[in-house]
């Protein structure tokens, strides 16, 4: 049995070593008393700035460690380590053919869940791998040539390969260790273990999902890019085979249809063969950028602070009237804003950052909730039209090339042009009026937000910061409705999976959305 221990306070940059004799002294134990001590858990408590504190939460094993539990039994601080068994998962000698689509979280965690089980998958990937993706990426963000098919959206490891690498999720799940330790063994930095907020950068994380593939196909899963799923058969409301880049036929005995939140042609091929969808709701904005060493300043109290990463934000505003809400949302310190158009004549913003996150500015997008009250016309792929419009005048409002329109801050809250400002954005920037490129509703309601913001966070309003637009990708249109059993309730053998399908919003959710469907397939062969 071991203890863990919560709340044991550090200062930034001091050694670990500290936290033994902080446990010592707080619980007045001597030395010999104390066998051994890991720290599990480490996050910054800034809320008393400049007086920044690393909050600390260690396994330990002591000498009488039922004496000390009984003797601090009502300290919500002191508990026993829960007993974390092995995963231990039943083989499955023989199962008809699983197809996967997708190679973002949700496809690659259901694949390495399954070959747990002993079921080798064949994972279709309309993209390409990393490197050739990451090459059709520069290119698009250097001279704005588009590639429909290999995009910051479509390729090997999903949206997330382009993202700021957080994985925190407000999903409680037993499966959020067994994630991150995957993540490290296929070179995701240590410290994902015990980071209170764990953040791997996009940069790592491309290995990691080379790693991974690289592995599944060792293992005998059958991976291919530049493989789209073009078709479905079905019989008697099952689905039976599907077709790939409209030649190609393969039989399926289980489905799972991880696609990622823009494949609007996978949305539209799904409602031609009546797989039942349904709108939701998801947000649209703009993405904010500020120079780094301010949004220090403002939560640490100083500019470059030593021993702190550097510094994030969450804001939100509720909105008097209406019911309607502004947020930060991807908030990337020490990140970039880059294009993410999937689709030719749409301009597309996001963030991301590299594991060090050592870019001088920060983003974040602020964004504004609509439902599908909002959307144009009716029927399941109305999110869908509602983004694209939004995306088609931006991409005009700018110029087209695919840059992105953008207005200072402070322009944009007093409804004027002409201050000078930066981005990082590429292929770059053309100054514009953001309320042409937004909804009324969104814009207002963001101007009432910003300006929230700034009384929580002083400083946030300021002629240094820069807006550009749109943010219209924060999650999908579209939810492909399934059953308590992870299958679609009107075409058996589909499985639904992952933030594409409408049931997670980042990257550790859907990973355990694709763990949760990959255990539902295999409960099924199971049978």
């Amino acid at each position: 049995m071991s203890i863990l221990i919560r709340n044991l306070i550090i200062a930034p940059g001091e050694p670990e070593e500290l936290l033994r004799e902080e446990l010592l002294r707080r619980f007045h134990l001597a030395s010999a008393e104390l066998l051994t001590l890991r720290l599990v858990r480490s996050g910054v408590d800034a809320r008393k700035k400049p007086r920044i504190r690393l909050v600390c939460t260690v396994e330990c094993t002591l000498r009488d460690e039922a004496g000390f539990l009984e003797c601090h039994a009502t300290e919500p601080d002191v508990s026993a380590a829960p007993l974390l068994e092995p995963l231990q998962l039943p083989k499955i000698s023989s199962a008809a053919p699983v197809v996967i689509v997708g190679t973002g979280p949700a496809g690659l965690f259901a694949a390495l869940r399954l070959a747990a089980y002993g079921i080798n998958a064949t994972i279709l990937e309309r993209g390409r791998s990393v490197p050739e993706r990451l090459a059709d990426v520069q290119r698009f963000w250097g001279r704005g040539e588009l590639d429909g098919e290999s995009n910051v959206q479509f390729g090997e490891g999903g949206a997330g390969t382009f993202s700021d690498g957080k994985l925190t999720t407000r999903v409680r799940d037993a499966n959020i260790t067994w994630v991150l330790e995957q993540l490290v063994r296929f070179g995701g930095p240590p410290e994902l273990l015990i980071q209170a907020k764990p953040h791997i950068g996009t940069d790592r994380l491309r290995e990691v999902v080379v790693a991974l593939r690289e592995e599944l196909a060792a293992a005998g899963c059958d991976v291919r890019f530049r493989a789209k799923l073009t078709g479905l058969n079905v019989r008697d409301g099952v689905v039976t085979t599907v077709t790939v880049n409209d030649q190609d036929e393969l039989p399926v005995g289980a489905l799972i249809l991880a696609p990622g939140h823009s494949a609007r042609d996978t949305y539209r091929m799904l409602a031609e063969q009546g797989v039942m969808m349904a709108p939701k709701p998801f947000a649209v904005g703009l993405r904010v950028e500020h120079p780094q060493e301010l949004i220090n300043r403002i939560q640490y109290g100083h500019p470059a602070p030593q021993h702190l990463p550097p510094a994030d934000y969450s804001v939100a505003y509720n909105a008097s009237a209406g019911g309607r809400s502004a947020y930060s949302f991807c908030m990337c310190p020490g990140g970039v804003v880059m294009a993410g158009s999937s689709e030719a004549g749409g301009v597309v913003t996001n963030g991301m950052s590299n594991h060090r996150r050592n870019s001088p500015y920060a983003n974040s997008a602020l964004v504004v909730n609509v439902v599908p009250a909002d959307f144009p016309g009716s029927g399941p792929l109305a999110g869908v039209e509602f983004q694209r419009e939004w995306e088609r005048r931006a991409f005009q409002a700018a110029g087209g090339r695919y840059r992105a329109p953008g207005q200072n801050l402070l322009d944009f809250l007093e409804r004027r042009h002409g201050r000078p400002y930066a981005s990082s954005y590429r292929p770059g920037v053309t100054e514009c009026d953001l309320a042409t490129v937004l909804p009324d509703f969104v814009t207002a309601t963001l101007r009432e937000g910003i300006r929230s913001f700034d009384r929580k966070m002083r400083g946030f309003v300021t002629e240094a910061a820069t807006l550009t637009g749109v943010e219209s990708r924060s999650s999908a249109p579209v939810r492909i409705v399934r059953g308590d059993d992870c299958q679609s309730v009107n075409l058996r053998g589909l499985y639904p999976a992952g933030e594409g399908a409408g049931y997670a919003g980042g990257i550790m959710s859907a990973a355990l959305d694709g763990i949760r469907v990959a255990d539902a397939v295999a409960k099924r062969f199971l049978q």
